[in-house]
């Protein structure tokens, strides 16, 4: 199996309202079957998911923080981590000023399923190509330094790879093994996209078919409350 991940350059400034099918489109020659990872910022940004912040205070988006938040589970100093209405838990509620305007803070899109089809059926609609599209954001990981480009929206890639019941290597049947393909799909896509590149989309190319279908992040990924051992 052999997997091509690039990124796909030469797209403008993203504002309220652009056409990112359109954009992502034209800038790309897509094959049936790619993946396309589009970074959360560039999503929000064209849906206007974005609140204005005072440029000289550092702090001012963390009264946005908190009404992004519905249950903060942990304070540090300036650190909060909280869960969403999505259910992520995360820094800050998602809220990122990073690569926007000095003035501005980006929120998380309000449903990142349903931002990820969007994008999906406006690049079939003009280039007639079939693909998958996850939308990513930067995530810290429990237990683990560093970060790393989790799935936060999904359409045309299954969230979750079950191996439950099949055979490994050795021939003994696996019992718990779940694959989260959409977060290796996007870690994989950051490796070429960067955080200071300005390449907020890049193309999967040579992806399973069996990686491919239907499922949502908030529906299949997150775990529900009942199954969490830390909350």
């Amino acid at each position: 199996m052999r997997l091509e991940v690039f990124g796909v350059e030469g797209l403008p400034e993203i504002k309220a309202g652009d056409d990112l099918a359109g954009l992502i489109a034209e800038a790309s020659d897509l094959a049936d079957g790619d993946v396309v990872v589009v970074t959360q910022k560039i999503v929000s940004k064209a849906e206007d998911a974005m609140v204005a912040v005072d440029p000289d205070d550092p702090m001012s988006h963390k009264p946005v923080v908190e009404q992004e938040s519905v249950r903060v589970l942990r304070r540090r100093g300036d650190l909060v981590i909280s869960e969403t209405k999505h259910g992520f838990v995360c820094a800050n509620a998602g809220v990122d000023r990073s690569n926007v305007a000095a003035d501005a803070a980006a929120l998380l899109p309000d449903d990142p399923d349903r931002s990820a089809r969007r994008i999906r059926d406006g690049i079939r609609a003009r280039s007639g190509v079939e693909v998958g599209v996850i939308v990513s954001d930067t995530f810290g990981r429990p237990w683990r330094r560093g970060v790393a480009d989790v799935a936060i929206g999904t359409a045309g890639v299954r969230p979750i790879l079950d191996l439950r019941g099949t055979p490994d290597a050795s021939g003994r049947e696996l019992q718990v093994t779940e694959v989260a393909i959409v977060d290796e799909l996007a870690a994989a896509a950051e490796l070429v996209m960067g955080k200071t590149n300005n390449v907020p989309v890049a193309v999967i190319r040579g992806a399973d078919p069996n990686w491919l279908g239907a499922g949502s992040i908030q529906a299949d990924l997150v775990r529900p409350p009942a199954e969490d051992l830390f909350r």
